[in-house]
């Protein structure tokens, strides 16, 4: 039976950074797993009249927030006080992660793990795994029992890292083969190719890795690109030989159309000219960014190249789509980049969808794209209500939620057209 859920249905025409449009709608019909259609009230009543009735009222009823990159083991770990990356990484997410080799602990970190990004709107997600196979099966169940479009993959690291944390050039080539055989297209889930980051992969590991990306061109690769300035000369050291960050990745066949690199901040005039050359993807983790000391992202990248908006849990300090949007407001204003709130809104949506190479299937409200929705109360707390009196139009209604929601904010969530 096709479910009609009313409310303010908020879509996008187009690219939000390149003169795209948004769009409000009265409703919209979802059946089997997708969106059937979406305008007035009366006339899809009219047109679906046996269809189950939601009244959502003023509420925004969006595409559910898509999150394109997350460390869900780092879950228990959010909101660790006070390191940079390198000392970060050491002191808190390598001894975590050792923790995943036993299957039943991964199994509950990533339960925990989706039940709060879906209680945050989270509908999608990009995540990495640990070095373990048994993490990226628990991933892969847990979004799989919930229905849930969501990517993963082994992290894959040969080289400064614990013991227990190490693998090989070939067990990575290996292990990310088998898993990816396994998961990669099964129902909703994708399978990523993930090399931690080149300080923890030899070149010989990242070019095992690029000739398994050869052998299955239609994945994703995830990995990190110039977060610090202090890793980017760390990586000048570990690779003498290259031009560049980008290139440690580019020399091993690491770069081209489905490349996603999180972080992106301090990036040289040629990394930026190949990035658009090479049709790559660059997610923006703002709130990860400031919490660590990183930087500040260019938002200016979002005219030249696919951007999407990420928590980066749990080197990021909130589960929440909306908190990030703040958090990229804020970083954006620190450059002299004003965002418009429906810029905002199309990162953590149309963009992030884009950035996976997923816009046609998430990330916005069309005929025949999946049925994953986000409903949010646009007056969940007394201050945002009586920021929201004053609102002209539907982007001064949205803009206080953004800035001062949590998850609060969220009324319901639906998934693959099921209300969870």
């Amino acid at each position: 039976m096709a479910d009609l859920l009313m409310g303010q249905v908020l879509s996008f025409a187009g690219d939000a950074f390149a003169g795209g449009t948004a769009r409000l709608d009265e409703a919209l019909v979802i059946e089997g797993g997708r969106i059937l259609a979406r305008g007035g009230a009366r006339a899809l009543r009219a047109a679906y009249p046996e269809a189950r009735v939601t009244d959502y009222g003023q509420d925004l009823i969006s595409a559910g927030f898509i999150d394109a990159h997350v460390h869900y083991p780092q879950t228990a770990i959010i909101a660790s006080w006070g390191k940079r990356l390198i000392d970060w990484l050491n002191t808190y997410t390598f001894p975590e992660e050792m923790r995943f080799a036993d299957p039943a602990y991964a199994s509950e970190v990533a339960e925990r793990y989706f039940d709060l990004a879906l209680a945050h709107g989270t509908t999608s997600m990009c995540s990495y795994s640990t070095i373990h196979p048994a993490s990226v099966d628990a991933f892969f169940a847990g979004a799989r029992a919930r229905g849930m479009r969501a990517w993963t993959g082994k992290t894959c690291m040969d080289r400064n890292a614990p013991p227990g944390l190490c693998d090989t050039a070939q067990s990575a080539y290996d292990d990310s083969k088998a898993l990816l055989e396994k998961w990669h297209g099964v129902e909703r889930l994708s399978y990523v190719i993930t090399p931690r980051f080149s300080p923890t992969s030899t070149p010989e590991q990242l070019a095992a890795l690029g000739g398994l990306w050869r052998e299955y061109p239609d994945c994703l690769m995830q990995t990190h690109l110039s977060e610090q300035v202090d890793e980017i000369a760390w990586v000048k050291e570990l690779f003498p030989q290259s031009r560049d960050y980008l290139d440690t990745y580019e020399a091993q066949g690491l770069l081209r159309e489905g490349a996603v690199y999180g972080h992106a901040i301090h990036l040289t005039p040629r990394e930026r000219a190949r990035l658009e050359e090479a049709g790559a993807s660059l997610v923006h983790c703002p709130t990860s960014n400031t919490f660590i000391g990183s930087g500040l992202f260019d938002m200016g990248l979002a005219a030249r190249l696919r951007v999407g908006l990420a928590t980066d849990t749990g080197g990021g300090s909130s589960f929440s789509m909306l908190r990030t949007m703040a958090a990229a407001y804020e970083v954006a204003q620190l450059r002299g980049q004003a965002l418009h709130p429906s810029q905002l809104w199309w990162l953590a949506t149309c963009g992030s969808a884009r950035a996976l190479r997923a816009e046609g299937k998430v990330g916005n409200i069309a005929s025949g794209m999946e049925a994953d929705l986000v409903v949010v109360n646009l007056k969940s707390t007394a201050a945002i209500e009586q920021a929201t009196r004053r609102a002209e139009d539907i982007w001064e209604q949205v803009f206080p939620t953004i800035m001062l929601g949590d998850d609060r904010a969220i009324r319901a969530v639906w998934v693959g057209g099921i209300a969870r």
